[in-house]
């Protein structure tokens, strides 16, 4: 049996007469595209835009709710209550559910943006109100979260399809969570290095950690990330090398 895997990316993350990204560029690469709602990215004008520029590609369109920041590009962690994240998730998600429906599509996925995703990954509390969010907006959708995370737990147990996310570009602690930002290393800037532990995690379900241990995380979905400066570079190396180890790739539910 051919080894498949879903290659996402969070796009749409422009606003107003600010530019990121290389969208366009980057779209033919992927099989799923995660779109900024508003709240830490994005506009009506991006979202609409977005929308139909993955549509033309046949790529898998899913929103990606983020905590009201602008400034901080959502990466900021905020203090907030489960009803609250529920609220925010329930009205990000129906924003974009209406784009794509207007162009006569189908929303697909789910994935929380940045503060929102690792909050999520490590709080019960949290990771439930999300579950339910998607859940009641439509128990179609697939909810991305981090591999092995709460969320993707709290998706499985009220009924809902998950993807377990794994990044590339990432390096990953002993307890299998992503190394914080702030911490040197987090980053892995060595494109070799980070196709190289692509490859291993969706064919072995294996990463080097960086304390230097071996864990095993399921890869069903694989994050490329759209606001770095090698961004459509890496993008073209990632689905070459993907290709080249005998990965199928397919969105998630294909």
């Amino acid at each position: 049996m051919m080894v498949q895997v879903d290659l996402n990316c969070d796009l749409g993350e422009s606003f107003g007469a600010y530019r990121l990204g290389a969208d366009a560029e980057i779209m033919p690469y992927v099989t799923s595209v995660n779109i900024a709602c508003g709240y830490h990215a994005g506009d009506p004008s991006v979202m609409r835009q977005t929308v139909k520029l993955a549509l033309g590609h046949q790529v898998s369109v899913g929103a990606h709710p983020g905590l009201p920041d602008l400034v901080g590009f959502g990466r900021r962690t905020m203090t907030i209550t489960p009803q609250e994240a529920y609220e925010m998730v329930v009205y990000q998600i129906g924003a974009l559910w209406a784009f794509t429906r207007a162009e006569g599509a189908r929303l697909r996925h789910v994935k929380p943006h940045g503060a929102l995703y690792n909050m999520a990954s490590g709080s019960r509390p949290i990771s439930e109100a999300i579950a339910e969010a998607v859940y009641r907006v439509d128990p179609e959708l697939v909810l991305y979260g981090a591999s092995g995370s709460e969320l993707v737990q709290a998706g499985e147990r009220i009924g809902l399809r998950t993807a377990h996310e794994v990044f590339a570009d990432r390096s990953y602690e002993q307890d299998g969570t992503l190394t914080p930002r702030s911490e040197p290393g987090a980053v892995i800037h060595d494109r070799e290095a980070s196709v190289s532990q692509a490859i291993r995690l969706i064919k072995e379900g294996v990463v080097r950690t960086r304390q230097g241990g071996d864990i095993h995380l399921r890869a069903d979905t694989v994050c490329l990330h759209g606001d770095t400066p090698d961004a459509l570079a890496s993008a073209k190396e990632l689905r070459s090398r993907l290709e080249q180890a005998g990965i199928a790739l397919r969105r998630v539910g294909s």
